[in-house]
């Protein structure tokens, strides 16, 4: 492994319910002469996914409750907005300042349990997680190896942010092709010394690499990683989770 390259597919249409994601794919790829093969990892942002699955709420449908109402109230929030996220929210880690740092039903922590409202076609409506990302990946997957014969990993995307760092980066929320963590544990280094607990994240790595590609606002929400061998395999990103039981900081 000597290149990786990271491709991004132009032309991937507004995505609406009931649209076949696999099916932009394949079209966006065509237009661009690019044959998907065997070993590529095509990374979706997970807006696209939710959209087509149908994971889109109009505000103006939400009741909200009594505690979402005083919480907007005392920071200037959208009570809607609120009502939401506590909906999505198996439960609340912290709340501070107007920001809800919350734990969703799928085991993910990060603000609002992904209510987001950016990218979306109207105002006052949007988008939740994916039910299930693995199952969202699987699904893509297969349908493009069904057309092309080829069997790439598929891995979706969220933006979080990280405890002790400025900035954003975009994280695995869902795989399917391959294994999410690379363990380095047995393994020798070049000075002798044995590795005993190291293991890379590496689906967070090609998912925040394809950042770079997707963009917050360039309107490209697939990207094609080529060249990175990465351990092909069942795996799900509910690997990369860790067990409360040994989770220091909650």
């Amino acid at each position: 492994m000597s290149e990786v390259r990271i491709i991004g597919l132009d032309g991937i249409p507004e995505v609406r319910p009931g649209d076949d994601i696999a099916a932009f794919i394949l079209e966006a790829a065509s237009k661009q002469d690019l044959t998907l093969e065997s070993g590529d990892i095509i990374v979706i942002t997970q807006k696209v996914i939710s959209k087509a699955e149908g994971r889109i709420v109009d505000l103006d449908d939400v009741e909200p409750g009594r505690f979402a109402t005083d919480y907007a109230e005392q920071w200037e929030k959208d009570a809607r907005l609120v009502e939401t996220v506590l909906r999505e929210s198996a439960r609340i880690v912290r709340m501070d300042h107007g920001v809800m740092i919350c734990e969703t039903k799928h085991g993910l922590i990060c603000a609002n349990a992904g209510v987001d409202s950016s990218n979306v076609e109207k105002l006052g409506t949007v988008t939740l997680l994916p039910e299930d990302p693995d199952e969202s990946a699987n699904e893509v997957r297969q349908k493009i190896e069904e057309a092309t014969g080829a069997s790439p990993a598929v891995i979706i995307t969220d933006t979080f942010g990280r405890p002790w760092r400025e900035g954003h980066v975009n994280f695995a929320i869902g795989v399917a092709g391959m294994l999410p963590i690379v363990d380095y544990a047995g393994e020798f280094d070049p000075a002798g010394y044995e590795i005993k607990v190291t293991q890379m994240a590496v689906a967070d790595e090609l998912a925040a690499a394809s950042e770079l590609m997707h963009g917050k606002l360039s309107r490209t929400p697939v990207a094609v990683i080529r060249g990175y061998e990465y351990p092909a395999g069942s795996g799900t990103a509910d690997e990369l989770l860790r067990d409360p039981e040994r989770d220091m900081f909650r």
